[in-house]
């Protein structure tokens, strides 16, 4: 917190610094709750695309979450997120929560994210000014039960290029369904109204798709992901970053 006010104060007293996204767009994804209800927000839900039920837990009153996820219609499993997006490696700390009698081991405070089939495939889109790309990568197996012990995993094991974390091998009851394609149409719409509502040129999306609906659910948007994959990575950076000054010398 201490660096990010110093980044302020110089940015105040250098008006002139041109930033490719500014700290109060960014301070919105710091917080997965904020976050969520900025893409719940959009247009988004008229081209089938979603954000899986979500609640923030803040209490860890057992009643009292019982009452909150029932409200916002979380179901079982539920993914339990640290609020804070970003900044430590607790961030990507999360655990599945399968039914009511695992609610005490949900770490307070936290989101919970209703979690949503997808056949152990994300696909990560990246956003770099105008241009958005995306690969796909190994994610969390199905579940079919709630019947079973709370699953505790760091994000970057199971979703990392070539993982082959148990979390990330399917069932053999899974393994024979033929999964959907992307379609780069519906992705360009997620980049384009993901980038035009956070006000921002550098960011992530984390999507997945169901594999009862076939929509496409956002799960999670990350500030200046890794990039790992995009194509021509730094020239299309100094592009973007182009583009910005001849923006700002326009205005």
């Amino acid at each position: 917190m201490q660096k990010l006010l110093m980044v302020e104060d110089y940015l105040q007293r250098n008006p002139s610094v041109i930033v490719i996204d500014p700290i109060e767009n960014v301070k919105q994804l710091l917080d997965r709750y904020i976050c969520y209800r900025i893409i719940r927000s959009t247009d988004l839900c008229n081209y089938g695309v979603f954000t899986p039920n979500f609640c923030d837990l803040k209490s860890d009153d057992v009643l009292t979450m019982q009452k909150t996820l029932k409200s916002a219609n979380v179901t079982y499993p539920f993914i339990c997120k640290p609020i804070l997006g970003h900044g430590s490696k607790e961030a990507h700390e999360m655990s599945i929560i399968f039914n009511e009698r695992q609610l005490e081991q949900c770490k307070i405070p936290c989101v919970a994210q209703s979690f949503i089939n997808h056949d152990a495939v994300l696909y990560k889109l990246f956003i770099l000014g105008s241009k958005f790309y995306f690969v796909e990568r190994p994610s969390i197996k199905n579940f079919h039960t709630t019947e079973r012990d709370v699953i505790n995993f760091h994000t970057s094991d199971v979703s990392k290029a070539g993982s082959q974390h148990p979390l990330c091998i399917l069932d053999a009851e899974d393994r024979n369904i033929t999964k959907p394609l992307p379609d780069p149409v519906i992705l360009e719409r997620i980049a384009r109204s993901i980038r035009k509502e956070f006000g921002m040129d550098l960011l992530g999306i984390d999507v997945v798709i169901s594999n009862r609906s076939c929509r496409y659910a956002i799960i999670d948007v990350n500030v200046f992901p890794g990039y790992d994959g995009y194509p021509n990575f730094f020239e299309n950076l100094l592009e973007c970053i182009m583009e910005k000054l001849r923006s700002q010398h326009v205005k």
